[in-house]
């Protein structure tokens, strides 16, 4: 009998190559989705979700558009020469080039559809804030009374998005109005242009508290975000906006730059609670942005003065203009509970909301929260306090962490049930930011354009 050689001796033994744990996270995210799809499909009825192609709130309709030709251009192009211009080119010309680039990729996507269904008609359907421009002849007299028409069953109650935000959000659009620049197409324009600051802002975030080379290692991912999908032409892609700007100046502010960033800070995350009620949860990324430039918080306490200043003002200004926000929130719940949340099943949405998140954001922030989500695990596990490159990584991993924690928190609330594609944007861009974190950025980018290309030809969405 033959002896069989020993192991090693003269057998070549070759082993599997190990799948990376990238790829477990987005098949995970691949699976949620499907779940979600078949699931609001085949077990529940329209009349169930009251939302056409679940999770989404649209419909299946395949089509071409005059942005079609442009948004497959600057695609390509980001995903060519993006991260490479993103690490050469001056911080100051870098900032710039993310909005202007942002902006052409919002635009030709929302062009897709054509300019009346893509931009001016978004915001003048029947739900939406345009449609109330000629109730707010007296401004004062119209906060006054806001209230009184937040429910169903009251005289002339306001439609779905007037009345589930505070006025503030109207109201920019009634001033828009007023100044000479009524009608769709300028509302879209502005909430457009605004918008696409948000990214921006998420850099300015990154670079100070982190690493400025971890906001360049991001930025092609946010310039090049599926959400953009829904920022043209969403007023959430506005909110957002600013919720990223108060951020910002705060992260600014505390990490040593003029106390007058407090106060500009502030004054934004007060008009941010007066666009949207739930935007009251970037309160964790504040504290998030506090807790990481503590430092500077020590050496300057007194930057809170600006920064409680500054947030008073919009709050003091709408009271005093007779508008009660917190009358006016306990209306809202009563009022979502006696629409379509009455009727949607929280079973469904509390997770089918994440896989929404899993399409603004893309399969590459999921490959990049894993990421994240390891440095914060090495982190606790090791015990010891990182420096260097380690310490901004994990600075950033925690920055994102808070808004995965602000997210959750809005789910478990029940106060978003479905459309989270376009209210949770001012949530999402920041989960984009863990894309720092990715290597081979070429490849995840051509992935987040591939999707956001898909969902703009396949599925016409709505809010």
């Amino acid at each position: 009998m033959r002896d069989l050689p020993a192991y090693g001796a003269g057998v070549t033994v070759t082993r599997p190559r190990p799948v990376p744990r990238d790829l477990y996270a987005v098949a995970a995210a691949v699976l949620l989705v499907t779940a979600a799809v078949l699931v609001g499909r085949y077990v529940y009825t329209y009349d169930d979700l009251i939302v056409g192609w679940p999770p989404l709130l649209g419909r299946w309709d395949p089509h071409l558009g005059p942005g079609t030709p442009a948004a497959v251009v600057v695609a390509a192009a980001v995903v060519a020469y993006g991260p490479a211009v993103a690490a050469r080119l001056p911080w100051r010309a870098l900032l710039p080039a993310a909005w202007g680039t942002a902006l052409a990729w919002t635009w030709s996507l929302a062009l897709i559809d054509g300019w009346e269904r893509g931009v001016a008609g978004r915001l003048t359907t029947s739900q939406e804030y345009l449609s109330v421009i000629d109730r707010w002849h007296d401004i004062p007299a119209t906060l006054r009374d806001f209230n009184g028409h937040i429910l169903l069953h009251s005289a002339d109650n306001w439609p779905a998005h007037v009345a589930g935000h505070p006025p503030g959000a109207t109201l920019t659009y009634v001033l828009l109005d007023r100044i000479g620049l009524g009608g769709g197409g300028w509302a879209g324009a502005l909430t457009i242009t605004v918008g696409a600051t948000a990214g921006v802002a998420v850099l300015v975030t990154v670079r100070a508290l982190a690493a400025e080379r971890l906001a360049r290692r991001a930025a092609p991912f946010l310039v090049l975000a599926p959400a953009a999908v829904w920022m043209g032409t969403s007023a959430d892609g506005y909110f957002a906006a600013v919720a990223a700007w108060a951020v910002a100046l705060l992260a600014l502010a505390v990490t040593g730059r003029r106390l007058w960033w407090a106060a500009g800070s502030g004054l934004l995350f007060g008009l941010t609670c007066y666009l949207s009620y739930g935007l009251t949860l970037f309160a964790v990324l504040a504290a998030a942005v506090l807790l990481l430039g503590r430092r500077g918080v020590r050496a300057r306490p007194v930057l809170f003065l600006p920064l409680l200043a500054g947030a008073a003002v919009v709050p003091v200004a709408f009271t005093a203009a007779g508008f009660d926000w917190w009358e006016a929130y306990h209306l809202l719940v009563e009022r979502y509970y006696e629409g379509a949340a009455g009727v949607r099943p929280y079973a469904y949405w509390v997770w089918a909301n994440l896989a929404c998140t899993v399409l603004i954001t893309g399969l590459a922030t999921v490959a990049g929260l894993r990421r994240a989500g390891g440095v914060l695990v090495r982190r606790r596990a090791e015990g010891v306090r990182p420096d260097g490159a380690r310490a901004e990584e994990t600075r950033l991993a925690f920055l994102v962490a808070a808004a995965v924690l602000a997210l959750l928190a809005a789910d478990l609330s029940g106060m978003s049930k479905a459309e989270t594609e376009r209210i949770w944007l001012p949530f999402a861009l920041w989960l984009l930011a863990a894309c720092a974190f990715l290597t081979r950025p070429r490849g995840w980018l051509a992935a987040q354009a591939v999707l956001a290309l898909l969902l703009n030809h396949l599925v016409a969405t709505g809010w």
